[in-house]
């Protein structure tokens, strides 16, 4: 059964869902890829705010390409999630409650998710096209000069995923 989920996420929907659940993510998510994160932390390091409200937040790792005319956004698939394994432990203790992109996780950041209630999707790797359907606005928030990196605010509409590693750290990837 697939589950319909609407973002932000709450701390008891992301403690609802299982490793291997089928879902429909809806509402506002954030993208962000290596620079942006390390500008995430950076500004973090020196206690100021970040450029979004990160509590319950979602972030997608995707650089999309360009739009074609009348399009929202062109291709856009995830991204290898493990190049933001060294940052993700400290956004995701600021209250981020969900990240979505391919691949495995390192232990330190399954550990993070357990400790402070976080959830990862895997996205289909590959279905860029078909993912740039669901996204229905895009609009850059911070650091344009990151090109395709730059942090972006998204509203999509059933954008489909699996729930890969849940906060009790089921893990699709080794189960």
């Amino acid at each position: 059964m697939v589950k319909n989920i609407c973002l932000p996420l709450t701390k008891e929907v992301v403690e609802s869902l299982h490793a291997g659940d089928e879902v429909l993510l809806s509402g506002v998510l954030y993208t962000a890829r290596d620079a942006a994160h390390k500008r995430l932390c950076e500004l973090h390091a020196q206690g100021k705010p970040f450029p979004f409200d990160i509590e319950g937040a979602l972030i997608y790792y995707v650089g999309p390409t360009p739009a074609q005319p009348g399009k929202v956004v062109g291709s856009a698939g995830p991204t290898t999630s493990t190049r933001m394994d060294a940052f993700s432990p400290t956004l995701i203790s600021c209250g981020l409650r969900g990240m979505l992109g391919k691949g495995g996780r390192s232990g330190e950041v399954i550990e993070a998710m357990k400790k402070y209630g976080c959830v990862y999707f895997a996205a289909i790797g590959g279905a860029g096209a078909l993912i740039a359907k669901s996204i229905k606005s895009a609009e850059i928030v911070a650091w344009e000069d990151l090109g395709c990196e730059a942090l972006r605010r998204m509203e999509v509409e059933n954008l489909r995923a699996y729930v890969a590693i849940d906060v009790h750290g089921n893990n699709l990837y080794k189960n």
